[in-house]
């Protein structure tokens, strides 16, 4: 049986999402580009792995992410082009922005799904709401990293991958906080 969220290793998540980052800004300084290329698709290869040892189970978006890597990855190499792996960030979020904007177009805001138990219960005008944003949120950082990969230098734009990206989506989370907190649903007390 695989361990609940709540059992399972602390370390595990923070691994599985970033460790593939931080092999591939390493790689990229010591080797360049193409090394850093592979070593990301080795190590979000691993990071499924270990998810599915510890977990019993893969996330839909790591895996989805776990796909695209593998594909613009492989073209990266394949064609020793760079140009494919700059681009990957631009499609995991065009295609989370689309998902998302697709689901509420669907009157099903998707968010909730995806991180209904990492976030406080809230009504279903929050969960909207915040679909809403963090759609147009992924759809400003698709055309973000599309423009710093065609005006800036690989070491910037590796460093904006690898530090850029986290940084602002985290910043972008903790904006939603009063949105989450307005929309919040009363603590269920269990009565006797």
């Amino acid at each position: 049986m695989p361990p609940s969220p709540a059992h399972e290793p602390k370390w595990l998540s923070p691994t599985v999402d970033y460790g593939p980052l931080i092999v591939f800004f390493v790689a990229y300084f010591l080797s360049g580009l193409l090394t850093a290329t592979a070593a990301l698709m080795v190590a979000t290869a691993a990071a499924l792995a270990l998810s599915l040892a510890i977990r019993r189970k893969v996330p839909l978006l790591p895996l989805v992410t776990a796909a695209i890597v593998g594909v613009f990855g492989g073209l990266t190499l394949w064609l020793e082009d760079e140009t494919f792996i700059k681009m990957k960030p631009t499609i995991i979020q065009a295609l989370f922005a689309a998902v998302l904007l697709g689901g509420l177009a669907l009157r099903r805001p998707l968010l909730k799904t995806l991180l209904g138990a990492a976030l406080p219960p809230m009504d279903d005008a929050g969960w909207r709401r915040l679909t809403l944003r963090y759609a147009l949120f992924f759809a400003a950082m698709a055309i973000l990293n599309e423009i710093v990969w065609r005006t800036q230098s690989t070491d910037f734009w590796v460093t904006f991958k690898v530090f850029g990206i986290i940084g602002l989506t985290l910043a972008f989370g903790l904006a939603q906080m009063p949105l989450i907190s307005r929309h919040r649903l009363p603590e269920q007390t269990s009565g006797s």
